[in-house]
């Protein structure tokens, strides 16, 4: 596994088996990264132990020898009785962690991803209103973690990027002449994206005035480090949005994705192009970036109801 990743199962019980250490990884993973609600979570936590429950049965306990034999007869014997959408979910709580093993270079296959899912409807992506996201942005204070982390909003809200996106993000990637900012995303693909004057008023705060006193004299090619001087951690990024949120009075299913949801979202209200909102956030199909039109469809339909006289 990369160094990350292992330097976390450390800290785990010595009782629990590789799989399962790797399962609880992949669930912190995607609390941060997807941002799903509680109950999406808690119910992949349940459709996994299910799962690697049937693989230690199968005698499969060494995560490398996952196939899609396997795999199938536990949806087979597993999932049979199950609905529709509760049948779609588990599959892809088991091809989410399944592509997580390869990313973190456990499996040398994803044959799973081949498996037909379950159609279900795709759901709306939850996102803030214009006005919540500005008393968001606005709650860091003025101290070295304060301008960090508003740095950290602006720039999360100006892109649209991903949280791991952002934390992983380069001094060299950055063009702060330019206001562009140069990232590799999923499947490896380079994309080059623009932020506002906002972004890069705070980025200039914080990269001339916070981030030397965070970098401590040390060589770290990051842009966002934590209080110790090291690379921000998604799981950090994760907990300092949940924070502001709280403070703010928001919806705790505010996550670093609702960020991402909100920039796409606020971008065609406002009449953006789709292609050119599939382009900034990476996506590979325009039918993933087409649920953010049925979310503007949504709105307009409320701003009918609220405003027509015979709404």
């Amino acid at each position: 596994m990369r160094e990350g990743y292992s330097n976390s199962s450390r800290n785990e019980k010595d009782d629990r088996t590789d799989i399962e250490k790797l399962a609880a990884l992949y669930i912190d993973y995607i609390t941060v990264e997807k941002g799903l609600s509680d109950n999406t979570i808690n119910a992949y936590k349940s459709d996994l132990t299910r799962y690697i429950k049937y693989l230690c049965s199968a005698g499969i306990q060494d995560p490398s020898d996952i196939d899609l034999e396997s795999t199938l007869r536990f949806t087979e014997s597993e999932m049979i009785n199950k609905g529709r959408s509760s049948r779609a979910r588990a599959l892809s709580a088991i091809k989410g962690f399944h592509r997580f093993l390869y990313m973190e270079h456990v499996l040398e296959k994803l044959e799973v991803i081949g498996l037909s899912t379950p159609r279900s409807t795709r759901k709306i992506p939850f996102v803030l209103s214009q006005n919540e996201i500005e008393t968001l942005l606005n709650l860091p204070g003025g101290d070295k973690l304060g301008l960090r982390d508003r740095a950290f909003l602006e720039l999360a809200y100006s892109t649209g990027m991903r949280a791991s996106e952002i934390c992983n993000l380069k001094l060299e990637e950055l063009d702060t002449e330019k206001m562009l900012v140069r990232i590799t995303g999923k499947g490896r693909k380079e994309r080059i994206i623009p932020y506002g004057n906002k972004a890069a008023k705070t980025l200039e705060v914080y990269l001339n005035h916070s981030r030397p006193m965070l970098s401590r004299k040390t060589v770290q090619v990051y842009v966002f480090l934590n209080y110790r001087g090291s690379v921000l951690s998604r799981v950090s990024a994760w907990k300092m949005i949940k924070k502001y949120a709280a403070i703010a009075g928001l919806p705790n299913r505010v996550s670093p994705h609702t960020l991402r949801h909100s920039f796409a979202t606020h971008l065609i209200e406002g009449g953006a192009d789709l292609r050119a909102v599939q382009q900034l956030l990476g996506h590979s199909s325009i039918s993933t970036t087409q649920i953010y039109t049925k979310l503007d469809m949504d709105y307009l339909k409320e701003v009918h109801r609220t405003y027509h006289p015979r709404g």
